[in-house]
């Protein structure tokens, strides 16, 4: 018998330029159905680009810092396509309708660091606890984490909070990888590098041609590894990191 087709939850995608929508076309070609998330209603311009590219795509304006969001995704996931089997928390970072306010540790107020914490590590645990039922089930589920090389591994100065919340990222991942293994159910982060999208600033770009390849990653390349954890062929790979960086993070020779 042929395998079930999948369906797929992308949060955070609602730029046209970024690893969400990227990401949503990457799964949408192996197969699945799709349901993208963002906090506004442009989420509705990637569900027609999908569907011009042959995927079957639903769109839900959400804001996943607040858990009636979470329950208007996992609602309009079900009544389009049924249970979700695959998750993808790539939401945080940036938002259209709520700005960022980064800050180092002699600035942070607690009001940034809660703020930044909620929207780069809390929606992905609201998300993850809210489909992995469905996924107990049915004896099978996928869930992605889009962390960054930013405080698993490496640091720059200035955002204190956002690197504290993708370190958290991955211990979520490891935690919850462990917690669900047993119920055919994997749990793994991919951790992008200096990543061109429309939200690159002129100094991430130039940081990005600093790598050893030389150039600034793209969203489809960092949706190509999101893609291959999400399958079914990601069986016995759970609770691990795949960096996606241009060996920026191994480069001993910075000063050459």
């Amino acid at each position: 018998m042929p395998a079930p087709t999948d369906i797929a939850i992308v949060s955070g995608a609602g730029s046209a330029e970024g690893i969400g929508a990227a990401t949503a076309l990457a799964l949408g070609r192996a197969g699945m159905r799709v349901i993208v998330t963002s906090t506004t209603d442009r989420i509705q311009e990637r569900v027609a680009e999908l569907r011009r590219a042959g995927v079957d795509a639903r769109g839900v304006a959400a804001d996943l810092t607040d858990p009636r969001g979470v329950e208007v995704v996992l609602d309009a996931a079900r009544q389009a396509f049924g249970e979700p089997t695959v998750l993808v928390n790539n939401a945080g970072m940036t938002s259209v309708s709520t700005a960022d306010s980064p800050a180092a540790i002699d600035d942070i107020t607690l009001d940034q660091w809660a703020m930044s914490l909620d929207r780069n590590l809390t929606t992905a645990l609201r998300m993850t606890r809210a489909v992995v039922p469905g996924m107990r089930a049915a004896g099978y589920g996928r869930v992605v984490n889009v962390a960054s090389i930013s405080g698993p591994v490496m640091a720059y100065t200035g955002d204190v909070a956002y690197h504290a919340a993708k370190a958290g990222m991955l211990g979520l991942t490891r935690g919850a990888a462990v917690d669900v293994a047993a119920a055919g159910i994997t749990v793994n982060a991919v951790a992008p590098g200096w990543i061109a999208t429309s939200s690159s600033s002129a100094h991430e770009i130039a940081m990005g041609a600093a790598t050893p390849v030389g150039r600034s990653g793209t969203p489809t390349e960092v949706a190509a590894a999101v893609a291959f954890l999400a399958s079914r062929e990601a069986s016995y790979i759970t609770g691990q990191l795949l960096v996606v960086d241009g060996a920026n993070s191994i480069n001993e020779e910075r000063g050459a």
